[in-house]
């Protein structure tokens, strides 16, 4: 089952460049995701896509749904070969948005020793 989508084809008087490979753009795109880095850090010299190229190519995928299906695949893949344990695992939300908001508190209280000085 292929995950990732039949890219459009090309008009047949197109004289831009070829769409560049998928897997160069998967690298790009982990290497962004190991490192930490921009999408203008891309080694284009060593992986043969630039980052934007990389960038587009993650848009392109995440809007088709490649992650969710690739994420089960993995899964039932490490079940089957017994490899999945759930006894030791933990689930990190610090980078999910919270949509309703969430709970603050009212007013923070300052822990200054005391107030500024004006400074007008």
């Amino acid at each position: 089952m292929p995950l990732l989508p039949v890219p459009k084809p090309r008009p047949r008087l197109h004289h831009g460049r070829r769409r560049l490979d998928d897997r160069a753009a998967l690298a790009g795109i982990v290497f962004v995701l190991k490192y930490g880095v921009g999408w203008a850090q891309v080694p284009k010299h060593a992986l043969g896509v630039s980052g934007v190229t990389c960038w587009r190519r993650l848009r392109e995928w995440t809007e088709a749904g490649v992650w969710p299906k690739l994420h089960q695949i993995l899964l039932a893949e490490l079940r089957r070969n017994g490899l999945l344990n759930l006894d030791d695992m933990s689930v990190d939300g610090s980078h999910v948005r919270a949509l309703k908001g969430g709970t603050r508190p009212a007013h923070p209280r300052s822990t200054a020793a005391a107030l500024a000085p004006s400074t007008t």
